[in-house]
């Protein structure tokens, strides 16, 4: 069901319109209006978003979070502290990232492209 819903919101839908003038360019000067669920995140939510997420980390000290930090040479976090920031990404974000992926976000950075590219973030 999940699947299903996910896939709708992202499916293209010709809607018909009553009421508004036709346009001349369009052929046989019918309506054709598109639905879509283009409310995609900007980056700089997206950012602002992770580095809260990485700020309320217990083992952070907010003030050395910035968009450019490393999980572990800037912070000191190991490999576990790692997976469990992922895991508050995806919760704040309401998507899935596959573990290959998530293996390879180990800053704020790559977090704030992998996130911002991903097209189910919301």
């Amino acid at each position: 069901m999940a699947l299903r819903a996910a896939v709708l919101r992202h499916i293209r839908v010709p809607v018909q319109t009553l009421g508004l003038k036709s346009n001349p360019r369009a052929p046989s000067g019918s309506i054709r209006l598109m639905s879509s669920h283009d409310d995609h995140l900007s980056k700089e939510e997206v950012a602002d978003r992770v580095l809260s997420v990485v700020k309320s980390f217990p083992k952070v000290d907010p003030s050395r979070v910035t968009p450019e930090v490393h999980f572990q040479k800037d912070l000191g976090l190991d490999s576990l502290d790692s997976v469990e920031i992922v895991m508050a990404l995806e919760e704040e974000f309401k998507l899935e990232i596959p573990d290959k992926e998530a293996d390879k976000i180990d800053s704020c950075n790559l977090a704030i492209e992998y996130i911002h590219n991903h097209p189910l973030a919301s």
